[in-house]
């Protein structure tokens, strides 16, 4: 029985307690949210697994808890400057990390699988990458694109071309086209486009609701709590 405990409580929190209480190997202990910090400093540990799905300005009360209490973190929380992410990867040195902006398990196959097609895939295919959001997201390209474009151009010598307007040319040889559409209740596609002389290659990931990454976070929570110290991703859970 995985124990754990939730930093953060708005749409995802609430959405992450049903998960959790819906399955039969894990529990909920809680949850803290950023008018509760003052509790942290006087909490000894009640869980096995953080999931942190909150905001940059809980991230430090985070580490100090996790770290005095041996506590492993799942975190989900997007905006963080370079010094958060310093922060969250000296924590890993103390407990078991796990860092991602997307946790559907198949955007993390995804991955897996484009790392493969990017060592296959000949250098004269065109590549463009599109992404769609429902239309309260306020940025452009998603966490997951930027997620996908490293994969893609690992050793970053590709040039982006964030969508095209006017007599823009022809396409740039070796670029990398990214588009973002935004519309209705989309809760997240991505599709990655390998254009060939004669044929065409499409890799695509639709998530038909949010509750697919708090599903996933909770699965990786259940992995992550038997790890040792250090810093994971959800690709090196789906393939523990």
């Amino acid at each position: 029985m995985t124990k754990i405990l939730l930093f953060g409580y708005g749409k995802m929190g609430k959405m992450l307690e049903d998960v959790i209480n819906s399955s039969s190997d894990c529990s909920f202990e809680g949850s803290i949210d950023i008018e509760d910090l003052k509790n942290l400093e006087h909490m000894g540990k009640v869980a096995d697994v953080i999931i942190d799905f909150s905001h940059p300005d809980m991230l430090r009360p985070l580490c100090e808890y996790a770290k005095r209490t041996n506590t492993a973190v799942v975190s989900g929380t997007t905006g963080y400057t370079e010094a958060d992410n310093a922060m969250l990867k000296e924590l890993s040195n103390s407990v078991p990390v796990l860092y991602s902006s997307n946790y559907s398990l198949g955007i993390a196959i995804m991955k897996i699988v484009l790392a493969k097609m990017r060592d296959l895939i000949p250098d004269d295919f065109d590549i463009e990458l599109i992404e769609t959001h429902h239309n309260k997201k306020i940025d452009a390209p998603s966490g997951t694109a930027k997620a996908l474009l490293d994969v893609l151009d690992e050793k970053e010598e590709h040039k982006k071309v964030y969508g095209r307007e006017g007599m823009c040319g022809a396409r740039e040889k070796g670029s990398i086209g990214v588009h973002a559409l935004r519309g209705g209740t989309v809760a997240g596609e991505h599709t990655v486009v390998f254009y060939g002389n004669n044929e065409v290659l499409e890799l695509t990931h639709k998530a038909e609701s949010r509750r697919v990454f708090a599903e996933g976070a909770v699965s990786a929570s259940k992995v992550l709590a038997n790890k040792e110290a250090g810093f994971y991703t959800l690709s090196d859970i789906l393939q523990s």
